[in-house]
């Protein structure tokens, strides 16, 4: 049951943000509330969250070397080494970053725990996670192919990279379909449906395997929900509910070059899309989103396993007075040899040490 209010406390969630600016611009008319008040807020949230959470990383005390490794370590000559999964310079740390940034190679490498009823008998058996992988993968890709493909409306010309993914992604051409403003048959992009079947992918399996029902709360479902809602509404401006481009593209210019102005017949469509979109980036640094930026500060990944020749102090260590053995036999001598206890230093040497 539990997973039950979780999915629906996330869900109802996501509704009233998206009722807020239906309500708000629709009924009340509060474009520029909407349309500029609220974008700068979300990005002034989102800058001065993300700098208090790296500090906050960067501080926390880290003096030994915690790396996770999968590999044989550097050791003796005739040893084979595996310099990527276990480095010990910084040249195998930035190899191994790169794959974890840009392949996600521990998810690929990850397996799920099961137990299976064999012979009447359960045993344990080691399921890889590759639909979990490529989901997550395919999911991140597509987001960044869509994030890149909408400097077309902050940018004025538009980047020549822009036009190329453009080319690349809406390879497809949409049949004869009627749209409500006639405008024309766009291209499909591929990017989209590939970043919805991932986030179904996501939920699903969410629900589907029990371990992770157990585990998930609102603070999981939520993002799903939101980043769904928000590619279903560009789904729908772009293929079914289009909206005035140019206009769009004015606003977008505008908050850009801190000049803005909200063009008059955008669409209240736009303006869900849009609070959605400042809603996910006010909530990112407060989110497991965050996971964005901690990757590069995680000392089990961005630190080399060189602690077999290279000594590590701990530099937080504060000043500490010792009392060492020798100043307590020196003050405590002539009691430990009238009680017979042995000690470095004999009797005739402690006088004389007493005597100067």
């Amino acid at each position: 049951m539990n997973f039950i209010i979780s999915i629906l406390f996330s869900a109802v969630a996501v509704g009233v943000i998206i009722l807020i600016p239906w309500i708000g611009v629709g009924a009340l008319d509060l474009r520029v509330f909407f349309g500029i008040i609220i974008p700068y807020a979300a990005m002034l949230t989102f800058f001065i969250g993300i700098v208090v959470r790296v500090i906050d990383w960067a501080r926390s005390p880290v003096p030994f070397r915690i790396p996770t490794t999968a590999g044989q370590e550097w050791s003796l000559p005739w040893v084979k080494t595996n310099p990527v999964d276990n480095p010990k310079g910084m040249g195998g740390v930035i190899v191994r970053m790169l794959f974890e940034v840009l392949t996600f190679r521990s998810l690929f490498r990850n397996t799920r725990l099961e137990y299976r009823n064999v012979d009447g008998a359960p045993k344990i058996f080691y399921e890889w996670e590759k639909w979990l992988w490529l989901a997550a993968l395919a999911f991140h890709y597509c987001f960044l192919v869509i994030f890149l493909r909408h400097f077309r409306f902050f940018m004025e010309p538009i980047p020549g990279f822009v036009h190329l993914l453009e080319s690349l992604d809406g390879f497809m051409q949409m049949g004869a379909m009627p749209f409500i403003n006639g405008l024309g048959t766009p291209d499909i992009y591929l990017t989209d449906g590939l970043l919805l079947a991932a986030l179904t992918y996501l939920f699903v399996r969410r629900l589907y395997i029990p371990q992770m029902r157990y585990i998930s709360l609102p603070a999981d479902y939520f993002p799903l929900f939101l980043i769904l809602s928000l590619g279903l509404s560009g789904v729908l401006m772009r293929y079914f509910i289009r909206v005035d481009i140019t206009k769009v593209k004015e606003l977008a210019i505008g908050l850009f070059k801190f000049s803005p102005t909200v063009p008059e017949g955008i669409g209240v469509l736009f303006f869900i899309h849009l609070f959605l979109i400042c809603v996910l980036i006010a909530y990112f640094p407060f989110s497991k989103l965050m996971h964005f930026m901690g990757v590069f500060l995680s000392p089990t990944r961005n630190l080399a396993n060189n602690s077999r020749f290279v000594r590590h102090v701990n530099p937080w260590n504060y000043p500490v007075k010792t009392h060492t053995y020798e100043e307590y036999e020196d003050e405590f001598r002539a009691p430990m040899i009238e009680a017979g206890l042995p000690v470095d230093k004999g009797a005739e040497e402690s006088t004389e040490v007493t005597a100067e």
